[in-house]
């Protein structure tokens, strides 16, 4: 549903070979997913991540960039309010009809930026999403289930940034365009056939107005911080769904001079509206999440650099009945051409 993905690049002078270059970044991104990421959104995933310093979208250099993101979460610990609860409560079925088991999300994310003079520039984020959905309808003997891969919902965005010696402003606004499917239906399991729910398909069927701003600045030598916020308005609704508007606030901070690793933190909020529309799940819907995001950057040449974020939640407030993740996992390489 909500997808939020961007990208800057961050690159200095690194005196080791490409091979080895390539060796150290992988060996980051195995430890950090050893123990390890952004969002798509209210009932299928978390928050929406920053996933590189600046990644709202900012390139301080002109010309063309390319990176590629590979997100990953599994969604099987039911919430209501903040709280967690157990399947077996009788409130679960009461509330939401059903007992929802698990939700895998796993999506690889193209994105294309380019950045001219004076400040104007142009992303494109172009999703690929693998989901896996099982369930339990009230009454059901056995579980139902699905399985959906294809085309996501591309972002199409442009930016105005204004740059200073030590901060800088940015401005982005664009459109969620109605790419990816959702005539979706249940494939395996007692349900096969009927449609699964609006807010489980690949694209949500509507067109976004997408609109944000983000602070950068630089404390002192080793310290850089970011603060951003990102608008999702859907404009009308489509076959009976309008899926929910979401508002979504990152603070992070970033070690800078270290050496060729960029160890980061971020805290990412995401306030999620209910869904609407005959076919929305109005009740079990929407809600406020707040996650905490390490992570590092590794430089892997004079053009590209890899990245690599963990994110738990440190709070939860979930309306009605919803699955949530209990990690995300991000890691993707960018190429400046």
């Amino acid at each position: 549903m909500n997808f939020f993905i961007s990208s800057n690049r961050w690159v200095s002078a690194f005196p080791k070979s490409a091979g080895l270059r390539f060796l150290q970044a992988g060996a980051v991104g195995l430890a950090v997913a050893a123990g390890a990421s952004m969002g798509y959104g209210c009932s299928v995933c978390g928050c929406s991540l920053s996933s590189d310093w600046a990644a709202q979208g900012y390139s301080s250099m002109p010309g063309w960039q390319a990176s590629v993101r590979y997100e990953y979460s599994k969604s099987s610990q039911l919430r209501s309010g903040d709280s967690s609860i157990s399947s077996s409560n009788p409130f679960v079925v009461a509330s939401a009809g059903e007992t929802q088991q698990s939700t895998f999300n796993r999506a690889a994310i193209l994105g294309l930026d380019y950045a001219g003079d004076g400040g104007w520039g142009v992303a494109a984020e172009i999703p690929y999403i693998d989901r896996d959905h099982t369930t339990l309808g009230a009454g059901d003997p056995t579980t139902t289930s699905s399985h959906a891969s294809g085309l996501g919902d591309v972002r199409l965005l442009g930016r105005y940034q204004v740059h200073s010696m030590k901060r800088s402003w940015g401005f982005q606004f664009g459109l969620k365009l109605p790419t990816g499917g959702f005539h979706q239906n249940f494939d395996a399991g007692f349900g096969a056939g009927s449609p699964l729910d609006r807010g489980l398909q690949l694209g949500t069927g509507t067109t976004d107005a997408l609109a944000g701003v983000s602070y950068f600045s630089r404390l002192n030598t080793h310290l850089g911080t970011f603060a951003s916020v990102m608008a999702d308005q859907p404009l009308t609704e489509r076959e009976n769904f309008l899926p929910s508007a979401s508002l979504t606030v990152n603070l992070g901070a970033r070690l800078l001079n270290t050496s060729w690793l960029t160890p980061q933190l971020q805290v990412n909020t995401r306030f999620d509206a209910r869904e609407r529309g005959d076919e929305g799940d109005v009740d079990n819907s929407g809600g406020t999440f707040v996650y905490l995001s390490p992570g590092v950057t590794a430089e892997i040449g004079e053009h590209a650099s890899a990245f690599a974020f963990f994110q738990v939640p440190v709070y939860q407030y979930a309306n009605g009945v919803q699955l949530e993740p209990r990690w995300l996992l991000s890691l993707g390489v960018r190429y400046q051409l």
